[in-house]
């Protein structure tokens, strides 16, 4: 699919909860196109009256519906019919997504729908894989652990892929037996909709897979504080994952799986092959998506005698792209999610030229078919460590660059005394590359590449504070499982 008209799609409305749409609620927030900066519908805030009808729904039927209790491959196969709904839904998915998101329809369609059900088919073959085991205790006892589900689980996704990151909470979830009730950002809030209607229709039990719509500090504070939520995931900003926490604690300690914030550098050294492919991988890695993107790769760091080659070459891929709405076919630079975002962004690069930053391209709202809040991929030379956009996570297409003479000097300068999330290493020396990836601090590590492959088995997450636990990988599922200890008695 290469492009859509904005007026003809319809989008749901409301909550999902129960299995059904529920539009209730006196206070609405509109919702609005980054694209071009239309409100186009606006969405109900779930108080907590409504939170928790939907988590007393979604523990009742966790405890009544047979979903925790049915045999493990039951589970898988309703998962699996899942997964394939979403696939076959593409062409409504996918314009839904790009409708109010910053995700080009293209994409949508090719990578985020196909990942998304891809993800659901993995923690499907999960469901019957992992369980307990017996425990080597002496011949008068039998030990063992046994592993459930939590029960309710609270789950809040960011805007930047909005159904990608709700499947990688539900997911996993919902194949370790447990009920969901998930918040999407209010300003992403329609296409999760359409996956818990298509969850229903695979033959998730009603009430397992919940949407209740809202902003964070009145529905999202609600959920987490809830009695019966058992556990929080998370995607988001350090800030918020922070207060996440303190709440869960403040209402009973439950455990949480926090996706946060990063700064993550790429350190390429002189000896990495095909320098151009280096660029582009480069490039991609902070303007794709505009570089909305958690593990956006933003910080680079060069061997100093192919510094100036490098850059002139990353900003070649930048002028490249071309802004447009996420409904347009040529689009390659989507827009920055809202105008505030679109002048923080600005603010932080001109506040860094300020201070002694040089523009070696961007800087500027780049000319585009609609008046959305763009924003120009940028690269910042002449930053130091105090620099405000080598120490920020910007969340933005901004690219600032340092330069090494040694490895000790690399791996100093990759440090953040905050983040942890993730980072990158070129190089063409296996042992380098190694010494690197052990001296960085960081959850993910990649070499000569820059992202994800379309799977699931590696987990994904964030050390400092960039996070705590794991989405993706066998660990997202058995983050999602309690752990019961049993010691019987045999000797008699």
């Amino acid at each position: 699919m290469d492009r859509f008209d904005p007026a003809v799609i319809a989008v749901p409305r409301g909550h999902f909860i129960g299995g059904e749409f529920v539009d209730a609620g006196t206070t609405r927030i509109d919702v609005t196109r980054p694209s071009d900066g239309v409100v186009y519908a606006s969405i109900p805030v779930a108080d907590a009256a409504m939170i928790d009808h939907a988590v007393q729904n979604a523990y009742t039927a966790w405890r009544t519906s047979g979903w925790a209790s049915c045999a493990p491959r039951e589970r898988a196969r309703v998962l699996r019919r899942f997964a394939d709904l979403v696939a076959a839904d593409a062409a409504t998915l996918a314009p839904l997504e790009a409708l109010g998101s910053t995700r080009p329809v293209r994409d949508a369609f090719n990578w985020d729908v196909p990942f998304t059900a891809e993800g659901i088919r993995f923690y499907a073959e999960l469901a019957d894989k992992i369980g307990g085991e017996v425990a080597a205790t002496d011949h008068r006892h039998l030990g063992m652990t046994m592993t459930e589900p939590y029960g309710a689980i609270g789950a809040i996704a960011p805007w930047n892929f909005p159904l990608v990151m709700a499947s990688w909470k539900i997911a996993p979830a919902l194949a370790a037996g447990n009920a969901v009730v998930l918040k999407p950002s209010e300003m992403t809030p329609f296409s999760v909709l359409r996956l818990a209607r298509l969850a229903l229709q695979a033959g998730v039990p009603p009430g397992i897979f919940n949407v209740v719509q809202g902003d964070g500090r009145t529905t999202g504070d609600a959920l987490v504080r809830h009695p019966r939520i058992a556990k929080v995931t998370f995607t988001g900003s350090t800030r918020t994952g922070a207060a996440i926490m303190a709440a869960c604690a403040e209402t009973g300690t439950k455990p949480v799986t926090l996706e946060l914030g990063g700064k993550s550098p790429q350190i390429v050294f002189a000896d990495a092959p095909r320098i151009d492919e280096v660029a582009r991988r480069i490039a991609g890695a902070i303007a794709g998506n505009a570089g909305q993107v958690c593990v956006a790769g933003s910080r680079l760091l060069v061997e100093r005698s192919i510094a100036d080659e490098l850059a002139d070459r990353i900003a070649h891929v930048f002028g490249e792209l071309h802004a447009g709405p996420t409904w347009a076919a040529d689009t390659t630079l989507p827009p920055i999610i809202s105008e505030p975002q679109a002048a923080r962004i600005e603010a932080i690069v001109q506040r860094s030229v300020a201070s002694g930053a040089a523009l070696r391209c961007g800087g500027e709202r780049p000319h585009a078919a609609t008046p959305g809040p763009f924003y120009a991929p940028t690269l910042l030379t002449g930053v130091t460590q105090e620099t405000e956009a080598v120490r920020h996570e910007i969340f933005g297409p901004v690219l600032t660059l340092q330069t090494f003479d040694s490895e000790e000097e690399a791996l100093a300068l990759a440090a953040h005394p905050d983040y942890g999330l993730a980072a990158g290493v070129h190089t063409a020396d296996l042992g380098r590359a190694l010494r690197m990836v052990r001296g960085i601090e960081a959850g993910t590590v990649w070499v000569n590449r820059y992202g994800r492959t379309s799977d699931f088995v590696i987990p994904t997450g964030g050390y400092k504070g960039s996070g705590i636990g794991k989405d993706l990988g066998r660990q997202a599922f058995e983050a999602n499982l309690r752990i019961k200890s049993v010691l019987i008695d045999i000797g008699q």
